[in-house]
């Protein structure tokens, strides 16, 4: 936290808000003039402030942004890139501000910053307008659910406080954030660096009559009683002090929870009384928002981390798949069908964008028909989750209606998004029990089913240890199938073409259809470029452990381009067959193989023996002939 102010004090109101904008814009600035003009810096602080900002200019003026940019690369940029949180306090209220950065490269610290704030001060330069940049801010804002939103039209005296300029400005975001439906919009005048409007009346504007914005930041109404909310209590951790003893912690993040009252868990639906509230180990007959608390129940649930209780009559949804604003952090387009890893309050679970239903154009908030995301791009779409997932829309509980995607193999935050709503076909869809299982169907094959998934570069030899393995199997008197890449291509997967996001959906359906043979008790055998790790793993966590085999049929690139069985490198080096795995579209390796086939070291018969070897091995199939046939 920057700032030297102490924390807010409990006898005054607290407003959570953030200063949004594009770079150069002045935001730093004016979180420096507001620290300034209610006392927040020491003086020993504001000699230093004047000896650093001589240095950096010849004018004498106190540069009040460098308060807030304190990072290196931020002095050496001159740009905000991380967000900076200032405490600072008027008579009549204390404040916590987010200056989140400028530079659209930084839009995620802009939606981290946003996220708990309850009011945003938008800031424009007035010789520039409004740009794409401070569309998206706003955009963001209310995405994450930010009610009130203030425009400061800054630098008005490098324009010689034109009326016109301020009245053109105001006019244009006006028309722009009243289609986000904010619960406030007020616009002011101003010049950080002056002061200007800013905590004191501007000479400068006599034809403005409405607030400061210190005076407006005291008095906006905000609603942030949590303890008014339905009671949500998202459990961390089950702690057992002695045998006997099982308590739930977690922080209540919505509502009171009392003594005596009769509480359910929101996804399995489990129900009993509290009988002891702990907040910071001593007894307690009530808990309310914000209290990290450890809570005893008069009847054994089966509860664990990622569990919500809450009371009956204001159970969360329960779903598999649901509606959502999403800001996309990654690098890397989205990608429909690919597993990603959801945090959402204490809970962690695989999930993956179905479909992405429009982008956002930040300038004009139309929605454009797209079936991706780039950096920075803000969008509608559908999640599905391996389970069911207990979820609030974000507007009723933001701690239970807000959620990050990160990647599952680099661990990095890829996006952030908000819950509109369930979807009922997530809600109204349920297994149908069948009166036969897996178990049955595989003991009458003699056999324990999994999926041997070889994966390599087209040449390399998949389809042909492939098809020789399941002559063997056969021979053996196992039941297998075998989906190759080309045939399902014919049928299945006839609609889909040859882009990253094609090749992920491809990998999906036909990981779903596995799972079945799966199911029926067969070995399916599936040969399978199947470029990128997260679609193998994904395929993986479909069936049970030791169910999947990773295959990795190896042979170096100039190999498989001078084997080049269909044609296909030629085609990609003329330029007439675009996206082509080792070419312009990359292949991950697996990283831990269940087995490793060189096709230049051995036969094809040789490798194949080497996959009933392993399958042997593993129990999959009775013990070969010592003869190895």
């Amino acid at each position: 936290m920057h700032g030297t102010s102490p924390p807010p004090s409990a006898s005054k109101s607290l407003l959570h808000f953030f200063i949004g904008g594009a770079v150069d814009d002045g935001k730093s600035t004016l979180i420096g003039r507001l620290m300034h003009e209610t006392g927040a810096i020491r003086e020993d602080q504001l000699a230093a402030l004047a000896r650093q900002s001589q240095q950096g200019t010849t004018s004498g003026e106190l540069d009040l942004a460098l308060l807030v940019d304190g990072l290196e690369d931020e002095r050496q940029q001159a740009i905000t890139i991380d967000v900076a949180h200032c405490y600072f306090a008027s008579p009549r209220r204390t404040f916590i501000v987010a200056d989140t950065p400028g530079h659209e490269a930084y839009t995620r610290n802009t939606a981290t910053g946003a996220s708990t704030s309850e009011l945003a001060v938008i800031v424009v330069d007035a010789r520039k307008g409004l740009l794409s940049q401070t569309r998206r801010h706003t955009a963001i804002a209310r995405m994450v659910g930010v009610r009130h939103l203030v425009l400061a039209v800054n630098k008005l005296d490098r324009v010689d406080w034109d009326r016109a300029v301020y009245e053109s400005i105001a006019a244009e975001f006006r028309s722009f954030a009243q289609q986000l439906n904010p619960a406030s919009l007020v616009t002011i005048p101003l010049s950080a660096r002056n002061g200007d409007n800013v905590a004191r009346r501007s000479a400068h504007t006599p034809w403005y009559g409405g607030p400061t914005l210190l005076s407006y930041l005291e008095t906006v109404e905000i609603d942030s009683d949590r303890t008014q909310r339905p009671l949500r209590l998202p459990v961390q951790s089950v702690l057992r002090p002695d045998s006997d003893t099982r308590l739930y912690a977690g922080t209540v993040t919505g509502g009171t929870l009392r003594r005596g009252d009769f509480v359910q868990v929101a996804i399995s639906g489990g129900t009993s009384t509290v009988e002891r509230i702990l907040v910071a180990g001593e007894e307690r007959e009530q808990a309310v928002a914000g209290d990290a608390v450890a809570v005893g129940l008069s009847d054994y649930l089966d509860i664990a981390r990622g569990d919500i209780i809450a009371h009956p009559q204001h159970r969360p949804q329960v779903a598999e798949q649901f509606e959502a604003h999403l800001v996309w952090m990654g690098e890397q387009p989205l990608l429909p069908g690919r597993e990603y890893l959801l945090k959402m309050a204490t809970r962690e679970i695989g999930a993956s964008v179905v479909g992405v239903k429009h982008r956002i154009n930040v300038d004009t908030l139309h929605h454009d028909a797209v079936r991706t995301l780039e950096l920075n791009e803000i969008g509608v779409c559908d999640i599905a989750t391996k389970l069911p997932i207990a979820v609030d829309t974000f507007s009723e509980q933001s701690s239970t209606g807000c959620f990050i995607l990160t990647d599952r193999f680099s661990n990095a935050t890829i996006a952030a998004g908000t819950v509109d709503f369930a979807l009922r076909r997530g809600i109204n869809i349920h297994a149908q029990p069948l009166a036969v299982s897996k178990g049955v169907r595989a003991s009458l094959k003699a056999q324990a089913p999994c999926i041997l998934w070889f994966t390599g570069l087209s040449g390399a030899g998949k389809s042909t240890i492939a098809n020789l393995v399941e002559g063997k199997l056969a021979a053996l008197g196992c039941h297998t199938y075998m989906l190759d890449g080309d045939n399902v291509r014919h049928g299945l997967n006839k609609d889909l073409g040859f882009t990253i996001a094609d090749r992920v959906e491809n990998i999906r359906r036909v990981g779903e259809m596995a799972r079945l043979f799966i199911d029926a008790g067969i070995i399916v055998l599936c040969s399978f470029i199947s470029p990128f790790r997260a679609e193998r793993s994904g395929v993986r966590g479909l069936v049970e452990p030791g169910e999947f085999l990773e295959i990795h049929v190896k042979a170096p690139l100039e190999v498989c381009e001078k084997r080049d069985p269909k044609g296909l490198y030629a085609k990609s080096r003329a330029g007439k067959l675009p996206n082509f795995t080792g070419i312009d579209s990359p292949y991950e390796e697996p990283e831990k193989p269940d087995l490793v086939l060189d096709t230049t070291a051995a036969s094809a018969e040789e490798l194949a023996h080497r996959v009933l070897a392993l399958l042997a091995d593993r129990a999959l199939i009775s013990p070969l002939p010592r003869d190895g046939h």
